[in-house]
């Protein structure tokens, strides 16, 4: 399951946190993250689903 969650994060970096920890604050900062640029958002979620 975490490769499927890796993979999603790859591609829609909110979505890989979404489904890791739900609407917590890492959803949240990972949008603002997201938003700001597409390289710190998908860093930020790859951290999320990996540290696990």
């Amino acid at each position: 399951m975490d490769l499927i969650r890796i993979i999603l994060s790859v591609i829609i970096p909110p979505l890989g946190v979404f489904l890791q920890v739900g609407l917590g604050k890492h959803f949240w900062l990972n949008i603002l993250l997201t938003l700001l640029g597409y390289i710190p958002g998908l860093v930020h979620a790859v951290y999320i689903v990996a540290r696990k």
